[in-house]
């Protein structure tokens, strides 16, 4: 029998802290631990390091971001917020803080099980990439970080700098949200000279030559307002 998944749920308001956990505990597939303080969420975060974080932001003791920020310092375990907090702002900063994942109160404890599924895919392309940094597989589309190639099908993508770099951003953060500010940061040499409008330039542009029918792409999903994800087509279709 395959190691339990252990989640660490950090939630204050009791009823909606028993309905995730009844829901997970339901599955039998997670081991839960819980908190209702960001003070105790850092505590059992560095103690006990859970496979998977999920996090309320409105907390009695500490913003939930701090918590994020925090818990960043030492892990790159998954962490999905789920939050009242609506506005693409909060979203925005969740993410640029480090969460993986957000997730709008009231949610279906449907969507909630299915973003824990896409948590736990990245969690193992992580470890799997751990131990295979020189190469990525997703799908029809590869890349050799060794040779600096990046192919589809079988055929060389003849890919800019800029490019290159936009599409080994996403592949390294496979599964996961990446705001155009991160992609801004990481990508540009000089992210104050740039702006969003740039990035969906060379976004279009990739696609273009990633993507069998960029009208409607499968590796690169656009969160509008907000940035972009890689999806991870081989593990998803199989």
């Amino acid at each position: 029998m395959a190691d339990k998944i252990l989640v660490l749920i950090v939630e204050d308001d009791k009823a909606v802290r028993n309905l995730i956990t009844t829901t997970l505990n339901a599955s039998r597939s997670y081991t839960l631990l819980t908190a209702s303080t960001g003070e105790s969420a850092i505590m059992l975060a560095a103690s006990k390091n859970p496979d998977i974080i999920i996090l309320d932001l409105g907390l009695p003791d500490m913003d939930g971001m701090d918590v994020i920020k925090k818990v960043r310092t030492w892990s790159n375990r998954p962490i999905i917020v789920v939050s009242a907090r609506s506005e693409d702002k909060d979203k925005i900063d969740a993410l640029d803080a480090g969460a993986d994942d957000y997730l709008t109160k009231p949610f279906s404890v449907e969507e909630l099980l299915a973003r824990i599924r896409v948590a736990v895919r990245k969690m193992n392309y992580d470890n799997r990439l751990n131990k295979d940094e020189a190469y990525f597989e997703n799908g029809a589309l590869k890349i050799d970080y060794s040779a600096a190639l990046v192919s589809v099908e079988g055929q060389e993508i003849h890919l800019t700098p800029i490019e290159y770099k936009l599409v080994c951003l996403l592949a390294k953060n496979v599964g996961k949200v990446l705001t155009h500010n991160y992609i801004l940061s990481h990508v540009w040499p000089n992210p104050a000279e740039a702006d969003s409008s740039l990035v969906r330039v060379f976004m279009a542009t990739l696609r273009k030559k990633i993507e069998k029918d960029p009208s409607s792409p499968i590796f690169i999903q656009t969160h509008i307002g907000i940035g972009y994800r890689m999806n991870r087509i081989q593990e998803e279709n199989k």
